[in-house]
């Protein structure tokens, strides 16, 4: 098969299915199913890769498989496209999001030991809402606990493949400024920024925390980081 026939395939796929694709899924649009087009869309991936690296756009593998979309240093005037201001999250949600996607899996009694606060209900129902976290089991305790867990929709949002790609604490550490508060995707991307500082507060035991507060309603905009190039917002929770 044309080598050229099957880049364009592979691009025109992800740019409409306005979602990450996953290696079989692309293999299902070609007509031949062996493995040797599994190797032709691996070559055509890394050949748009390299093609997107001087261009607005770059091709991102995540959880979910591959997805085209908006690069950090062009999000910005994109998200002009869109009059909703992108909602912001409260350090409490930041901090118990840490504790989920860090300490994992994690009862909601081991989070408000942690902080120090009581976890407010609104926060859970978002995440949940977001479909970040789920119940991955319960505690072996009286009373037994939900265990909370991320999902491959954080892994998604955050343009993670996998748990292994979340920055270490000791790398968090050494951020200069861990108090920009994280936005919904729409500006350019911050390394998780505030997000990262929340993250921090996951090793930090003794850290006091802030009064919860109850988070944003949810926002309508769409994404620009995760954004597919044909103009379709990938987050569809």
């Amino acid at each position: 098969m044309n080598d050229q026939y099957v880049k364009n395939v592979v691009e025109a796929a992800l740019l409409a299915a306005g979602r990450p694709l996953a290696m079989d899924e692309l293999v299902s649009v070609f007509d031949e199913r062996d493995g040797a087009i599994a190797d032709e869309i691996r070559t055509a991936i890394a050949a748009l890769t390299a093609e997107y690296e001087s261009r607005g756009v770059e091709l991102l593998e995540v959880a979910s498989g591959y997805r085209i979309q908006i690069k950090a240093a062009v999000a910005q005037p994109v998200a002009r496209l869109w009059q909703e201001r992108p909602a912001k999250y409260s350090r409490a949600f930041l901090e118990t999001l840490a504790l989920v996607a860090y300490r994992q899996p994690i009862t909601r009694g081991e989070i408000e030991q942690i902080r120090g606060v009581a976890v407010n209900p609104h926060i859970i129902k978002t995440m949940h809402e977001r479909n970040w976290i789920r119940v991955v089991g319960h505690r072996d305790v009286p009373g037994k606990p939900e265990l909370l867990g991320t999902t491959r929709e954080f892994l998604d949002y955050f343009n993670l493949r996998k748990l292994d790609d979340l920055p270490t604490l000791a790398q968090l550490k050494e951020l200069e400024d861990l108090r920009v508060q994280l936005t919904l995707p729409g500006a350019e991307r911050e390394v998780l920024t505030e997000s990262e500082a929340s993250l921090d507060a996951a090793a930090d035991l003794d850290h006091p925390a802030d009064d919860d507060e109850e988070p944003p309603a949810e926002n309508t905009a769409p994404r620009t980081q995760g954004l597919v190039a044909s103009g379709l917002p990938d987050d569809s929770n």
